[in-house]
């Protein structure tokens, strides 16, 4: 029961009482002596309605209703209701059945509701009536909607036995609720009907009033009465807060000349809810005008005109003694719209225009004017303005649309027909809804001015604005109410305060936008003929993008990769047969894919905001779903350093998003690469990279007055209104890695545990400075002792969000909040870190960041006495790295990333498991090629990452672009340089893996040039001649443990051997000469079948025979020389491969592909030439001979023969 509902009397004389009482007080005259005729015609006609029903003639009065004023619905009533006084219990009960299922009726209340019907609020002037309709009594002034008014009700005292009330919604807690009038309302006292005219009304027709437009000169009445059947009815218009509609009559009888006017008033605005298109009308003292902005003169009211029915024998035709002359009067140019003139008449489609009447049964967005008809139909009544209507229409409204446009296949994600009203059309309510108003979300409510600017504004045709309206949608879901409050996000623009929404789906409005679109203009939409509007004409939308939240977009990228995965696409085919099952599972244990944003489709945009994580000290974009780890880049080569950007709303439409991918499996062989039960476990790292230049940065918006501040927005950094800073450089920066720190003495708050963790160090540049107003005060003087000081600064806990920010060689500004201690930044204040470092360095300080200290970008501007910092990077030499004198240091340089693999670390590195003394836990191999200066043939290097920096941080991709700090330099047993992660190095990834990258040719060289310089190239490409073979061999060993398999079984005896395959494995060292120099080249495996000329089907022939013996060995010493064998000389394999190794087939002419052998990093020094003798003839001669070249084949092809020459003409 409703909280305004007084308890009803229990005796009609109580009952009489109060309605004498509520009456004298609510509905007479204030100031007045009681007048018994109003209370004696309002009871009447209470009792004459309550018995209309039928069911109550054993009682006159409804003495279970009450009566209700204005102000107490306004001011009481806070859940919708109903009142149906002439309605009986099965009526009212037939009337919710007409909800449906799970339809939510208005509740009914027995209320009796009295007032004046009027068209004014309030005691306003005349000239602020703008066409609302509303309930009066003497408590205050309700807005009402009635779906059929006569302007005789107005000014009258009405019983409404029917209606509705309407609170306004919580989230409007400063409107006001709203009647909806049912039934016909009943008047108090009776109506007066108005005479018929004395004599008829001299009225013009259409025909002749749209001749009179054009040859107005000819006549001098300045005052005419129009009659004829209205045929359009346009909407009510708001232009520079003044209102007006348009309408058109046509002739009675059939189609023919048609008129407009243009009603403007405002005392006339009340007429657009009487007008009903299809009845005649007549209309008095009209005159002549011309609209600004449109070329033809129109109709138009004066405040004397009036408005009537057209009834038969009130009107007569008036005679005009002017002469029409047809012969002048030229057609109109029909308008051409620029939308059409794309290039695209394909596909421009056309809508028709028709009348429809339905139900709506849902409501897509309230604020964007969408909704649902009839379960199958999308209502778009965004192109008209309907402030008053939209509070009316849910679920369960009837709507009448005249003259409505009907588009179909609109693309841009929108399946359903669309229904569109532009100004030339109708929208009239036909019936009320029984059912309660939903509760809808935020995105539906707010953001009414927002869509209105995309339309009349931004110009938006149909089909991009349902695809904005549902990208506006996606954001909201994405960023609201966590990052921002939903009516913050779906504010209108306003000079100075561009629109957030409007911001993230304008930068590709250029393109979806066809140029010089026309603007829109009213008067011109509602009168011109041929119509011409929006919604005319439309081309069908493909989707532009989405905004997909991060987790949807990490779960794709996930579902992408692993249906990508496939270990026989992830080997090279020739290459996986001869692999052991160590090999084959290494090789698959890691791999990666990055999707470039441009795969998707429709293409995704990257939204999020940019947040550093304090528990994996990276970078992350995060919304109200997820978070996704990042790397942005501000520009090729440049490190990321403004922690400003925290807090902020990065927009990327380019992007990568890369997924590594890290299985492992325990497949036996090549051959059971397709069984995924051989799989055991999967896992994948996702991320994204992409380049600030490609990315819309925008800042988030602090909460409103009334909002409570998201959690977000305030982690945003600002600068304390008090405190005090200091400026240092930073020298270098350590890994980010859990570190041990010992407790102080008497903390046993938390045990002793590796603690996430980073150090950096670097030099106070000044004094200390405070904060004064939104700058800094002056440095503190130093003293000659402190002035270059060197600090150390410990990063842990929440202070581990500053990592990604911190480089080598940039200034930066440490700010404490805390202006009172003395000397904060000058020692260690312990009371507030629960952790020391268990050993410290050299410095003179070390400062443990606190968790309310923040970082800021500094510069050398603040400090004039300083010189510029240099902002290089450090590089090592390469004669620094490639040398033998100084193993154990640390070296830094820039290089790109070649390949990456898991894989057993050096020995130097091997950790054994505790408890498990035969396990080695793997680590990963980076292979580079280094960048150095004036070195043509960059040398390559291998870089090994293990335990605690696993996993490796992102970004180290093949093909990636990193600088390395700090690296440990290593010399292997075999003179080999390599380099190891230490708790010293950090990486910065200097730019990403190209998208396409075109494979450079290897160059073409003679071998003499590998003898010559310093850095011959590692891999190039050489025509040489086969002088013999050196040796051949043919295996067949375990998959599993590599031993001999004779006859396919392995030859080891241990019994824990698991393995039940053999593979084969194959060599051939060759010495070949290309008339510069010799060199040794060894084949392995595919290539030594192409060495020997042999097709696939021979080859597998000469496998299957050497899979007997296991093993084929064949030694030649040289030309002519005896051949050594480790196999029986008399078996026909032996006897084949011999004679095949010493004919011409195998020696002959190639075309090498070859790596050297000896690696660029390999630091044994070179053996020297030495001394061999020839004979020349009877001569001997003594002579330096280089040491031969030693090569590994990549590839072998047969020398390309030159093209013979033509014939001539005349031997022809």
């Amino acid at each position: 029961m409703a909280a305004c509902r007084a308890q009803p009397p229990t005796s009609e004389e109580a009952w009489l009482e109060a309605a004498q009482a509520f009456i004298q007080e609510t509905l007479c005259p204030v100031d007045e002596e009681p007048n018994e005729q109003v209370t004696r015609s309002v009871i009447d006609c209470v009792k004459e309605t309550w018995l209309s029903q039928g069911e109550n003639q054993d009682l006159t009065l409804p003495l279970s209703y009450s009566f209700v004023s204005v102000q107490n619905l306004k001011t009481n009533q806070h859940l919708p209701c109903c009142s149906h006084l002439s309605w009986s219990d099965n009526a009212y009960q037939a009337w919710t059945r007409g909800a449906g299922p799970g339809g939510s009726v208005l509740p009914r209340e027995q209320l009796l509701l009295l007032g004046t019907l009027v068209d004014l609020l309030g005691d306003l002037e005349q000239e602020s009536r703008s066409g609302g309709l509303y309930v009066r009594d003497n408590t205050g002034t309700l807005d009402c909607e009635l779906i059929d008014l006569d302007l005789s009700w107005l000014g009258h005292l009405f019983l409404f036995p029917s209606w509705s009330y309407l609170p306004p919604a919580k989230r409007n807690s400063l409107g006001a609720g709203h009647l909806e009038l049912w039934g016909t309302p009943v008047p108090v006292f009776p109506l007066t009907v108005s005479p018929g005219p004395l004599t008829p009304i001299p009225v013009l027709y259409p025909e002749k009033a749209s001749y009179l437009l054009r040859y107005r000169k000819k006549c001098k009445i300045k005052e005419l009465n129009l009659a004829g059947k209205l045929v359009h009815l346009s909407a009510l218009m708001v232009t520079q807060n003044k209102r007006y509609f348009i309408m058109t009559l046509g002739e009675l009888a059939q189609a023919g000349s048609q008129v407009s006017v243009i009603v403007q008033i405002p005392a006339q605005m009340v007429w657009h809810r009487v007008l009903r298109p299809g009845r005649a009308y007549v209309l008095t003292k009209l005159r002549i005008t011309k609209t600004r902005g449109h070329r033809s003169c129109i109709w138009t009211t004066i405040p004397s005109s009036t408005l009537m029915p057209l009834r038969p024998g009130y009107v007569q035709e008036l005679e005009l003694d002017v002469a029409f002359a047809d012969a002048g009067h030229k057609p109109l140019p029909e308008p051409t719209s620029s939308r059409d003139s794309r290039g695209q008449e394909g596909l421009v489609r056309g809508s028709k225009v028709l009348h429809y009447l339905g139900t709506v049964t849902d409501v897509l967005n309230e604020s964007a004017s969408l909704y649902i008809l009839d379960g199958q139909l999308i209502l778009c009544l965004a192109y008209q303005k309907i402030h008053g209507l939209r509070r009316v229409i849910r679920p369960g409204v009837c709507l009448e649309l005249r003259d409505v446009h009907l588009l179909q296949g609109l693309g841009g994600g929108t399946t359903k027909p669309v229904l569109a009203l532009c100004l030339h059309g109708t929208v009239r309510l036909q019936g009320f809804s029984c059912l309660k108003p939903q509760n809808l979300p935020s995105y539906k409510v707010h953001g009414a001015s927002l869509y209105e600017q995309l339309v009349w504004k931004c110009q938006l045709g149909l089909p991009l604005y349902l695809w904005a309206t549902k990208a506006l949608e996606e954001l909201v879901y994405k960023l609201c109410p966590h990052v921002l409050r939903c009516q913050q996000f779906l504010k209108h623009s306003s000079p100075g305060k561009p629109s957030l929404g409007l911001q993230l789906l304008a930068p590709s409005w250029d393109v979806l936008i066809p140029p010089g679109s026309p603007i829109r203009h009213a008067h011109s939409e509602i009168l011109e003929e041929p119509h011409n509007c929006p919604l005319q004409k439309y081309t069908p939308l493909q989707t532009p993008y989405t905004f997909p939240t991060i987790l949807a977009l990490a779960e794709e990228g996930q579902h992408r990769a692993w249906a990508t995965f496939d270990p026989r696409a992830l080997l090279p085919f020739p290459e996986a047969f001869h692999l052991t099952s160590c090999q084959l599972n290494r090789r698959l244990a890691w791999s990666w894919l990055c999707l470039p944003s441009s795969m998707f489709q429709p293409a995704p945009v990257l939204l999020g905001v940019l947040v550093a994580s304090s528990h994996k000290g990276c970078l992350q974009l995060r919304d109200v779903r997820g978070s996704l780890p990042c790397i942005p880049l501000p520009e090729s080569s440049q490190p990321l350093i403004d922690p400003k950007l925290i807090g902020c709303l990065v927009r990327v439409e380019k992007f990568q998003l890369v997924v590594e991918r890290e299985v492992r499996s325990s497949f036996p062989s090549w051959e059971e690469l397709g069984m995924a039960s051989l799989i055991q476990k999967k896992q994948a790292r996702v991320y994204v990279q992409f380049y600030l230049a490609d990315a819309l940065i925008l800042p988030v918006p602090r909460p409103t007055v009334g909002l409570e501040p998201s959690e977000t927005a305030s982690s945003c950094p600002e600068g304390p209104q008090v405190g005090q800073s200091r400026l240092f450089l930073l020298f270098y920066k350590e890994a980010l890695m859990k570190r041990n720190f010992c407790l102080l003495p008497g903390d046993s708050s938390r045990p002793a545990e590796p603690t996430l963790s980073f150090r950096v160090s670097g030099t106070w540049l000044c004094g200390t400075q405070k904060r004064e107003g939104s700058g800094w005060s002056p440095p503190e003087s130093l003293a000659a002792e402190n002035k270059d000081q060197k600090v150390f600064f410990i990063f842990l806990g929440s202070s581990v969000q500053w990592f990604p920010f911190l480089y080598p060689n940039q200034v930066y500004r440490l700010v404490a909040p805390d202006s009172q201690t003395p000397a904060l930044f000058e020692t260690n204040h312990s009371s507030g870190t629960p952790h020391r470092p268990l050993e410290l360095t050299d410095y003179v300080s070390c400062l443990t960041i606190q968790e309310d200290w923040t970082l800021e970008l500094g510069s050398s501007q603040d400090i004039p006495n300083v010189l510029e910092v240099p902002r290089t990077l450090s590089e090592s030499s390469l004669a620094h790295l490639l040398s033998d004198n100084s193993p154990n240091f640390l070296v830094s340089f820039s290089a790109e990333v070649l390949s990456r693999i898991l894989c057993e670390p050096p020995l130097a590195l091997r950790r054994i498991k505790p408890g498990n003394a035969g396990a080695i836990k793997a680590g990963v191999k980076l292979t580079v090629a280094l960048e150095m200066e004036d070195c043509d043939y960059p040398p390559h290097l291998d870089i090994y990452i293990e335990d605690p920096h696993l996993p490796p941080p992102i970004g180290l991709l093949p093909g990636a672009r990193v600088h390395f700090s700090q690296l440990e330099k290593k010399i292997s047993r075999s003179n080999v340089v390599y380099c190891c992660f230490r708790s010293t190095t950090s990486v910065q990834v200097l730019s990403f893996p190209p998208e396409t990258k075109a494979s450079a040719p290897l160059p073409h060289i003679c071998l003499a040039e590998l003898l010559q310089g310093d850095r011959p190239p590692f891999q190039a490409t050489t025509s040489c001649h086969i002088v013999y073979v050196l040796s051949l061999q043919i295996l067949w060993v375990c998959a599993h443990c590599t031993s001999i398999c004779p006859q396919g079984k392995c030859s080891r005896q241990d019994p824990s051997c698991p393995s039940q395959r053999a593979i084969s494995q194959a060599s051939i060292r060759l010495l070949v000469e290309d008339g510069t120099a010799e060199a040794t080249v060894t084949c392995r495996n595919h290539h030594v079948a192409t060495t020997l000329g042999l097709s696939p089907s021979e080859w597998s022939n000469v496998l299957d025979r050497a899979r007997g013996p296991g093993r084929v060995a064949l030694q030649f010493k040289g030309p002519g020389a005896q051949t050594e064998s480790a196999s029986k000389t008399g078996e026909p394999l032996t006897l084949l491969l011999q004679t095949l190794c010493t004919s011409p087939f195998v020696l002959r002419p190639i075309k090498l592909s070859f790596a050297l052998e000896r690696r660029p990093c390999d630091i044994t020094p070179i053996e020297p030439p030495r001394l061999q003798q020839f004979q020349c003839g009877e001569l001997p001669l003594l002579t330096r001979v280089n040491p031969r070249l030693r090569l590994v084949c990549l590839s072998l092809q047969e020398p390309e023969l030159p093209s013979p020459p033509q014939a001539s003409a005349a031997a022809s």
